[in-house]
C-alpha cells in the first residue's frame, strides 16, 4: 500500500481509501469510478466483465466481444435495432439479393445440356454444391428467400410459381389478408 493511505484507482488514478474501495482483477477502484466503459452503469461483482484492463457490464461486454448473428443477444420476445456502432462494431455490407431470373421451368430442358442449372443464377450446379427444393436444383448460396434473402432449409421453405420463400415472407405475400391475420400474437392492426 503506497504512502498516503491507499492504492491508486484503476480509472482516475487518485488515492482510493478503504471505505470507498472496490477491487476487481487485482486493481482498486472508487465505488463511483467502477462503471461500465460503454453505458456508464454502476458495476458490482455479479455484473462486471473485464477485457484487457477495461471493465464492462455483462450486456455491453456480450455485445462487443460475444458471438454475433441470429439467435444471440436480446433474448426471447425482443427485437433490437442496435447494431453495436456505439461499441465500435463495423458491419459488412451484403450484396443486394438477386431474385430468380430463369424463365425455363422445364427440368428436362435444364438437364439436357449436361449438368443441372440453378434456378436463381442460371449457372451449372454440380453435386457438391447442389440443394434440391421446390422441384429444382439450386446452389447452396442461391438457396435463399426471394424477398428477404434469408438462407433456407427444407423445413423453412415455401414455394410459389417456381420461386422459393421463407415461411414468414410467404405468409405475408400469399397468406390470408384482413383484420387479425399476419401481425403475430396479441397485436392489433388497423389498415385504412
Amino acid at each position: 500500500m503506497p504512502l498516503g493511505g491507499g492504492n491508486k484507482c484503476g480509472c482516475c488514478q487518485k488515492t482510493v481509501y478503504f471505505a470507498e474501495e472496490v477491487q476487481c482483477d487485482g486493481k482498486s477502484y472508487h465505488k463511483s469510478c467502477f462503471l461500465c466503459m460503454v453505458c456508464r452503469k454502476n458495476l458490482d461483482s455479479t455484473t462486471v466483465a473485464v477485457h484487457e484492463n477495461e471493465v464492462y457490464c455483462k450486456a455491453c461486454y456480450a455485445k462487443k466481444y460475444g458471438p454475433k448473428g441470429y439467435g444471440y443477444g436480446g433474448g426471447a420476445g425482443t427485437l433490437s435495432m442496435d447494431r453495436g456502432e456505439s461499441l465500435g462494431i463495423k458491419h459488412e455490407v451484403a450484396e443486394p439479393h438477386q431474385p430468380t431470373n430463369n424463365s425455363n421451368t422445364s427440368t428436362f430442358a435444364q438437364r439436357f445440356g449436361g449438368s443441372e442449372v440453378c434456378r436463381r443464377c442460371n449457372k451449372a450446379v454440380y453435386a457438391a454444391e447442389k440443394v434440391i427444393g421446390a422441384g429444382s436444383s439450386w446452389h447452396k448460396t442461391c438457396f435463399r428467400c426471394a424477398k428477404c434473402g434469408k438462407g433456407l432449409e427444407s423445413t423453412t421453405l415455401a414455394d410459389k410459381d417456381g420461386e422459393i420463400y421463407c415461411k414468414g415472407c410467404y405468409a405475408k405475400a400469399f397468406g390470408p389478408k384482413g383484420f387479425g391475420f399476419g401481425q403475430g400474437a396479441g397485436a392489433l392492426a388497423h389498415a385504412q
